[in-house]
């Protein structure tokens, strides 16, 4: 398939284009909340980074479940667009506490806490809104382009970001981010043609319970929420570990600190467009690209200087985009459309939602030991999840691992492989 693929459908186009514009605000604000945490309203506390961190992602592990149920019974433009307005909103309070010299450090964690609720409601949503602006078979690669749209953002965001604080204050950072969420709101305005109707779940009691109960009897989806979840909660809190290597462990200032997050965006941006021409993502893809994933972050554990850190936090970050959108493209294509909401939020509760668990000990790990073994703990849980996850999945369900001298030099045939096999078998010859 090629990459650019879903861009040459017009609703899909000004969705992307837009999002460009929200990411790059959304980015630079997350930079200026961790510095202005970090340096300015504690003495380089990183766990106070990471409590900040925590409240951001704890509205998903508490009100995940029911934000699928809402992108699954509600009309999902007008849901974003109140989101969206939200959020613009909170972000223009941050800014005049800010420009004024009023914030505090409780302000930063109250704005941190009420963004994550309204962003619980936003990507279930926004996720399968997508898949209302693309056919069925563009799926995939119109999830890896969003991506790419996202980390594109991520690597001109941080950097832009870190000059900002530097020169204007953070306070004009947030403002700039407000700004930035006019884009999705005009660009969701315009689209009108849909290419699939949003197939709506009935409404009616127990609507979180039948999404769990589908999860239960869906063996694949278990494995790639536990994977993603265990690495989101050790191995994916750079919002602390990668402020603290430059603050504490290599002395360096705000537009260093954007820097690193604009080199791990790079990889991120790569990864992204390698996912966009994956037509299938499957759990294999979730599981290799958490090994490899293991191995890089904990080789950033182990880098000697700075610019040798942030040569390395290039291929982390390919393979840091490899597992969230492997996972995420998997189940959008593999769940029933009428619950592909409940399933893509208790995911996201799951996986956003491990975070305030993981980053203020991650951020107490950096703190009271180092910032290195910080990235070391994340690397030794990912790859022992991956590992086991692995081995699980070949015992229980017969996977085969077959090797070639020839691309792709290694496959795995397993349950949906030989049924794909023997529909082939007997359909009947034409």
């Amino acid at each position: 398939m090629k990459t650019f693929a879903s861009l040459s459908y017009r609703n899909y186009r000004l969705w992307f284009l837009a999002s460009i514009f929200a990411n790059v605000g959304t980015w630079m604000q997350r930079v200026a909340q961790d510095w202005v945490v970090l340096t300015e309203l504690t003495h380089n506390s990183s766990t106070a980074v990471g409590i900040t961190t925590a409240l951001q992602f704890l509205p998903m592990l508490l009100f995940g479940a029911h934000a699928g149920v809402l992108a699954d019974r509600l009309d999902r433009r007008k849901l974003l667009l109140s989101t969206q307005a939200t959020m613009c909103g909170l972000a223009v309070i941050m800014a005049i506490l800010l420009i004024t010299g009023h914030a505090q450090l409780w302000h930063l964690y109250a704005l941190a806490f009420l963004n994550g609720i309204v962003t619980a409601v936003d990507l279930p949503a926004r996720q399968v809104f997508i898949s209302t602006l693309v056919p069925s078979g563009m799926l995939a690669n119109a999830i890896g382009l969003n991506s790419t749209s996202f980390n594109l953002a991520r690597l001109v965001g941080p950097a832009v970001a870190g000059v900002a604080v530097a020169v204007v204050g953070p306070g004009w950072v947030f403002l700039l981010n407000a700004a930035s969420f006019v884009f999705p709101v005009i660009a969701m305005l315009i689209i009108k043609e849909k290419h699939g109707t949003q197939k709506r779940a009935e409404n009616k009691k127990g609507m979180v319970r039948e999404g769990l109960r589908y999860i239960k009897n869906r063996t694949d989806i278990i494995v790639i929420m536990v994977v993603a979840s265990v690495v989101s909660m050790l191995g994916l809190n750079f919002a602390v570990t990668i402020a603290a290597m430059a603050r504490v462990e290599f002395g360096r200032d705000a537009s260093a600190y954007g820097f690193l997050s604009s080199m791990m965006a790079i990889g991120t941006l790569a990864g992204s467009l390698l996912a966009a021409r994956r037509t299938n993502p499957r759990v294999r893809t979730v599981i290799g690209a958490t090994i490899m994933f293991s191995i890089f972050e904990g080789a950033c554990a182990l880098a000697p200087g700075y610019w040798s850190f942030a040569l390395i936090l290039v291929p982390t970050g390919v393979f840091v985009l490899t597992i969230l959108t492997g996972a995420n493209a998997a189940l959008q294509m593999y769940t029933e459309p009428s619950k592909r909401g409940r399933v893509l939020a208790i995911y996201q509760m799951l996986n956003l939602g491990a975070t305030p668990i993981g980053a203020p000990l991650i951020g107490w790990v950096a703190e009271t030991v180092s910032p290195r073994w910080s990235l070391g703990v994340g690397a030794i849980g990912s790859l022992l999840v991956a590992l086991i996850a692995g081995a699980w999945a070949l015992r229980r369900w017969n996977v085969q691992v077959q090797f070639s001298v020839e691309r792709p030099f290694f496959d795995t045939v397993g349950p949906r492989e030989l049924a794909e096999e023997r529909r082939h078998e007997t359909e009947p010859k034409k």
